[in-house]
């Protein structure tokens, strides 16, 4: 059986303190008020990296280089009913420019690894934060 599916790249941005950025999804949106690792769907003229900075600039208002994104994990769904399946590909973002803010709507704010743990997540994102930090 062939099934349809899409990628979509997630940054999980970490300080020199040690926190990691969470993004909260806005009201409205698909698993609105959880926590997730913000970016989006990779369009099909990029590659992962490239749709990553792009995707941050958009949410966050952020710069970084595609270089700066460095793969950590992956997350996948199966298809549901209606609807394509959803590959997910963490990034390690370690460098950027700006102060991240949340321009799409949502909050965002920056956690330790066990309350990032803790914190309500759509179901992908509760694998990738487990795959993120398992020796941390």
């Amino acid at each position: 059986m062939t099934h349809r599916w899409i990628t979509v790249v997630a940054g999980a941005l970490q300080r020199d303190d040690g926190l990691w950025l969470m993004h909260r999804r806005p009201v409205g949106k698909h698993h609105a008020g959880l926590w997730e690792f913000p970016g989006g769907k990779v369009e099909p003229y990029e590659m992962p990296a490239e749709s990553l900075v792009r995707e941050l600039a958009e949410e966050l208002g952020i710069r970084c280089n595609s270089d700066a994104c460095i793969p950590v994990g992956f997350a996948e769904s199966g298809p549901f009913e209606n609807s394509l399946a959803l590959v997910i590909l963490l990034y390690n973002v370690r460098a950027w420019e700006g102060e991240p803010q949340p321009l799409e709507g949502g909050a965002v704010d920056w956690f330790t690894p066990a309350q990032a743990l803790a914190l309500p997540k759509p179901p992908l994102d509760i694998v990738l934060a487990a795959q993120l930090f398992q020796n941390r």
